[in-house]
């Protein structure tokens, strides 16, 4: 049986809890076992629809004592369990799930989510723990690059394999219009209303660059008054001071109608049905960037910054648009050319993303190569030990 322990902090909204889950769902599917060790969170029941089952365990503390102890939890779960491979997915649990696993004798694999700073050479060494898997896993080729440049990882380990987007649930032809409105009106937004509803789905954090794209909506209110609705949609996290610096300045530039902060949305598929137009304004190259192809599935355009894994996620004037990171009048202006392109070029230019998804991103690919990667570690594990084994066994 297929039987695989993930380590992840926790489980709230993002990218690593959500490909955790999908993963723990083709685990359960195909007949395994499907743990996840993590401190837990709101996508629990989400969890356990999957078919997986949580290990409660404090992944997210950066303590070396509690890494230590988590370590010793972790090798004796592997024990009681069954656990056939280990795989972590962030790097203060990965240090604890690599511990384990070498303890354990069982196969350790990695997935890079993110690009970490690096800064000292302290940093790169806590940082190098997901370097150590038997198999390293990039969630796009500029992650991998990055892997290969900056830690000097064997090519002969890393695997990409990018992240999926749920295609049968970001599907628009399974919404009803109902469900658009109802989530238009939610905003604000009259069955009537003509502005351009640019949606930024993303947690509230400076390096997302909310702030830069109210800046954009202040530029192009002062040259087209109305035109625009923003809906900064994404969760906080505790982030509150970011939140007041955000709504600070929507009242300074007198944006109070303009831009709508609503936190956290369950109903992603349709929020992102409800907008004419979904931005990434990012100040900081990030790894993937799963909202640009949930976008493009629902046949939302997209401008992102011209940074990481959109550039290989977004393909300029056809799916979308990449603007310089960091410059609010270049996006303004990227903006504009989108509002200008109307309601029938950005639908054209949304079904050429849809079918792009469609074609590379899906989480069934993601769930097929992961799957296949543990099962190859798994035989070549069984094969040592059988080895290992008929030695001890001649006299």
């Amino acid at each position: 049986m297929l039987s695989v322990l993930q380590v992840t902090p926790e489980l709230n909204a993002g990218g690593v809890e959500r490909t955790t889950l999908e993963i723990a769902q083709a685990i359960s599917r195909a007949g395994g076992l499907a743990l996840v060790a993590s401190a837990g969170g709101r996508l629990e029941p989400d969890l356990e629809a999957a078919g997986g089952a949580l290990v409660r365990l404090p992944a997210k503390s950066k303590n070396p004592v509690t890494v230590l102890a988590n370590a010793f939890r972790l090798a004796a779960l592997i024990r009681k369990r069954g656990v056939k491979l280990v795989h972590a997915r962030s790097r203060a649990p990965a240090w604890s799930a690599l511990l384990a696993a070498r303890l354990s004798g069982v196969p350790f694999v990695t997935t890079f989510h993110g690009i970490y700073n690096i800064g000292s050479p302290l940093k790169r060494f806590y940082n190098s723990v997901m370097t150590r898997g038997d198999v390293v896993i990039a969630n796009s080729h500029y992650t991998a690059e990055h892997i290969l440049r900056n830690y000097g990882a064997s090519p002969d380990r890393l695997v990409v394999i990018p992240r999926g987007v749920d295609l049968a649930r970001f599907d628009p032809a399974k919404l009803s219009p109902e469900t658009v409105t109802a989530m238009r009106r939610a905003w604000g937004l009259a069955p009537d209303d003509a502005r351009c509803v640019i949606i930024a789905p993303a947690r509230l954090t400076r390096w997302k660059g909310q702030l830069l794209l109210v800046e954009a909506a202040r530029l192009i209110n002062s040259r087209r008054p109305g035109a625009i609705k923003v809906i900064l949609a994404g969760d906080a996290q505790g982030r509150q001071g970011y939140v007041e610096v955000l709504e600070r300045t929507i009242a300074a530039a007198g944006l109070q109608e303009s831009v709508l902060i609503t936190g956290h949305i369950d109903d992603m598929p349709a929020a992102l049905a409800a907008a004419d137009l979904a931005v990434f304004p990012v100040t900081e190259p990030e790894a993937f960037g799963r909202g640009a192809i949930e976008a493009q599935a629902m046949g939302v355009p997209v401008i992102a910054s011209s940074l990481g894994g959109y550039t290989e996620t977004v393909v300029e004037g056809e799916t979308g648009l990449l603007v310089a990171p960091r410059v609010a009048p270049e996006l303004a202006v990227a903006i504009e050319a989108m509002i200008d392109l109307g309601a029938e070029g950005r639908r054209a230019m949304g079904v050429r993303g849809a079918e792009r998804v469609r074609a590379l991103y899906s989480t069934a690919a993601l769930q097929t190569a992961t799957l296949a990667i543990y099962q190859r570690l798994i035989g070549e594990s069984n094969l040592r030990k059988s080895v290992s084994e008929r030695r001890e066994s001649v006299p």
